[in-house]
């Protein structure tokens, strides 16, 4: 089968009563056509046969059309192939895809009827596939079962037959995948659910964004922590929610903060990460857990519980979620298997009441329908044959060798510059710089190396911080030696 073709039928108006030649309507049609950037230099056109066909004229009129536009030297001839837009046009004034209306220098953008959800920034530096980057927590890709999930994707795809039945599973996500992770998280941490209970999405962020839209509305009252994972903040900001900032020290968030505040005026939602809170990576003390559990049962207080990478923990067991507990309804457990895998593997998962997942899963349908359900019945079969339990204790194995050995050296690098505490869990460490040493300065000369790293901006909205998430999951010792000998070069 051939390329398929422009529709030049309906982007070359022929009026047949015109008084001008209908070879030149064509060659007019086409040459406004390159003006505007819908044909390309050196794009090849269709055969005169194809033309007139999709036109519905005499060849002989598409012959004239293409010699008009070669005189005027918008095409070129190449023998043996055919008519090409020329690389040297006559006039190039291609119509944008913004307004073209005139603007002074101090004239508003008259198109902007859309929200502004952020400041516009241009990227000041460019990666490369082959700079290394250091990330705030990702785990490493190199690791993830990617064979396993891609043979299983291909298997399914041939079997047609199985397409229908799949594609029947509710909006919540495949059954199968939903079944297997009510089984995993029942094990892993003591969630009394069933499939029924589980909506799977498109990454945790999703999944946050499916919850919050369900209990928020502009106006509403969202407690976070004064240092808080930023998208999320950002997120309930678009919905025209107020955040109320708790601290958060060594213990986690401070919970009799949040009683006083349900005391004075109860609000709308408390999200909350108690494992590995980002970005600090503090956990929530046992007492201020049972003690939180007691203020979300009294004041009715609907959570969104963020536990996107409960399953690495590297000293003690971790401590079981608050959704474990009995919180009568009100936990809404979010997690993420983005977080287990590869950052490139978006899955996450909601886990809430049947009625409310009912709820979410309606309103994930008016959003994307269903998610890929293939893929999510290759990750199913991960579960179900126990390659995803064995990744994840070959990579809570490995993380651990790669925090011990990342956190030795930089602190044999920089302890004197910055301050951390060796973290329980997760995949980044949480280093503060002193005061008077700019993280951004230190992020520019990285880059000169090479080298990618954030430079602090994200937690600068708090004025007395002056830290950033440092990622070593995805370091192994070769890479990490770069970064700290590069470090040392630009003290």
């Amino acid at each position: 089968m051939g390329v398929q073709l422009l529709p030049y039928s309906n982007l070359i108006e022929i009026n047949r009563q015109s008084t001008i030649p209908i070879f030149k309507q064509v060659a007019e049609g086409i040459a406004f056509l390159i003006r505007n950037g819908k044909l390309k230099p050196g794009y090849q056109l269709p055969a005169s046969r194809d033309m007139a066909s999709m036109l519905k004229i005499n060849r002989t009129t598409v012959v004239s059309a293409y010699e008009e536009l070669q005189v005027e030297g918008w095409l070129r001839v190449i023998e043996r192939k055919g008519n090409f837009v020329a690389q040297q046009l006559p006039v190039i004034h291609p119509r944008p895809f913004e307004s073209l209306a005139a603007k002074g220098p101090n004239q508003q953008e008259d198109s902007n009827f859309y929200k502004q959800v952020a400041a516009r920034q241009v990227s000041q530096r460019t990666l490369t596939p082959h700079q290394l980057m250091i990330n705030d927590g990702y785990p490493d890709a190199r690791l993830a079962p990617f064979d396993s999930i891609y043979d299983r994707y291909r298997l399914l795809s041939k079997r047609v037959h199985l397409h229908n039945r799949l594609l029947n599973d509710s909006a919540a996500g495949s059954m199968s995948l939903r079944t297997e992770l009510a089984l995993f998280l029942a094990k892993t941490r003591a969630l009394n659910i069933e499939p029924r209970h589980v909506l799977v999405t498109h990454g945790a962020q999703l999944a946050i964004f499916i919850a919050a839209s369900l209990i928020l509305s502009p106006g509403s009252t969202v407690i976070v922590g004064d240092l808080n994972y930023v998208l999320a903040d950002r997120l309930f900001e678009q919905m025209g929610a107020k955040l109320i900032k708790v601290k958060v020290d060594e213990s986690g968030i401070d919970v009799d903060e949040i009683e006083n505040i349900c005391k004075k005026s109860p609000p709308d939602l408390l999200y909350i990460i108690p494992h590995h809170h980002h970005p600090t990576t503090v956990t929530l003390s046992k007492e201020r857990r049972i003690k939180l559990l007691d203020i979300i049962r009294q004041y009715r207080l609907p959570v969104i519980e963020d536990d996107y990478d409960y399953d690495f923990h590297y000293e003690n067991s971790p401590i079981l979620p608050l959704a474990s507990a009995d919180h009568n309804g009100y936990v809404i457990y979010i997690g993420s298997i983005s977080k287990t895998l590869a950052p490139t593997i978006r899955l996450g998962y909601l886990i809430a009441g049947d009625d409310l997942i009912w709820q979410a899963s309606k309103f994930k349908q008016m959003v994307e329908i269903r998610g890929d359900v293939l893929f999510e019945e290759s990750i199913a079969h991960l579960f179900n044959t126990g390659e995803m339990q064995r990744h994840l204790r070959k990579s809570l194995k490995l993380y651990k060798e790669r925090r011990d050995i990342f956190c030795d050296m930089l602190n044999s690098c920089m302890g004197d510059l910055i301050h951390f505490n060796t973290p329980n869990g997760g995949m980044a460490v949480w280093a503060t710089f002193t005061a008077e040493y700019s993280i951004p300065d230190l992020a520019k000369r990285l880059a000169e190396k090479g080298i990618f790293m954030n430079d602090g901006s994200l937690y600068r909205y708090k004025e007395d911080v002056n830290g950033i998430r440092l990622g070593f999951a995805s370091l192994n010792t070769e890479e990490m030696q770069k970064f700290i000998g590069a470090l040392k070069e630009c003290r």
